[in-house]
């Protein structure tokens, strides 16, 4: 029941993501009032971006400190970070991206971190409904995958083999942060692409070998796409203007931010599509 939603500007500059993203959730706020959050993919930064809860008694747990950092070792800065700043939790590392989430509907979202203002190329958004797991800022999406700088996943859906695979990646040493079934997209597209697949590949790979109801919207610094179930479960709208590319599960939300006339088409069982994001 959740809502996902994804944004392309297809110029490659830097455009009003944040605020269409917004928008976009707003439009969906119906199906997910439990939590929402965004990702967006702005300018480079000279160092990591950092986002984390301040895990301190002074602070909030659910409020999100931004720094920036000049390692390069993702790993190597979560160890540091986890170390120096016990009860912190990383929410996103990447040279472009930035994800902010909390709980409540997107109006809290953008009263807590002025999403409106944020600016990119191309981001994901999600708006929840809690159906297994507990509501909080760790089981919000969008989900960044630990271990790799810049990627991140919304997923609406169920993954049915989530246990299964989630007991194989621990054996190999994989940490897992929550309880959801959506971090495992992360991982899986993390370990594929460490493997040497294109996001393309390994989200191709993952219609195969994830079972269940699912449609998804991921990107990295320079590309954006979707995937969904082979049995067509899971409903995704994928949408187009002259000036931008829109994906959320209802139509709704693409009528929110693209300009008529627009196209727009249910994407097929086991559809995966992936835009490279042009640097402008």
């Amino acid at each position: 029941m959740c809502g996902i939603v994804g944004y392309l500007e297809k110029s490659g500059t830097s455009g009003a993501v944040g605020e269409r993203l917004l928008a976009m959730l707003t439009a969906l706020a119906c199906r997910g009032p439990d939590s929402a959050g965004v990702a967006v993919w702005g300018p480079a930064s000279r160092g990591l971006k950092v986002c984390l809860t301040a895990g301190t008694a002074e602070r909030s747990p659910g409020t999100l400190t931004r720094l920036e950092a000049p390692d390069d070792d993702v790993a190597a800065l979560e160890w540091s970070i986890q170390a120096l700043r016990p009860g912190a939790e990383i929410v996103s590392v990447g040279r472009r991206l930035e994800i902010v989430k909390q709980v409540g509907g997107p109006a809290t979202l953008e009263a807590e971190f002025g999403v409106a203002g944020m600016g990119g190329t191309h981001g994901l958004g999600h708006t929840r409904l809690s159906t297994e797991s507990r509501i909080d800022l760790s089981h919000s999406q969008p989900f960044w995958a630990h271990g790799i700088a810049d990627l991140a996943v919304a997923h609406n859906g169920h993954i049915t083999n989530y246990h299964r695979l989630r007991r194989i990646y621990e054996q190999e040493g994989v940490r897992f942060y929550t309880d959801n079934d959506s971090e495992i997209i992360g991982v899986y597209l993390r370990c594929k692409l460490g493997e040497g697949a294109s996001l393309e590949e390994a989200m191709e790979a993952s219609v195969r070998d994830l079972d269940g109801s699912f449609s998804y919207v991921t990107a990295t610094a320079d590309a954006f796409g979707f995937a969904k179930d082979p049995f067509c479960l899971k409903p995704l709208i994928v949408g187009e203007d002259a000036d931008a590319i829109a994906v959320a599960n209802e139509e709704v939300a693409l009528h929110a931010v693209l300009a008529p006339p627009y196209t727009a088409r249910e994407a097929d069982a086991g559809a995966v599509a992936v835009w490279k994001v042009v640097a402008g």
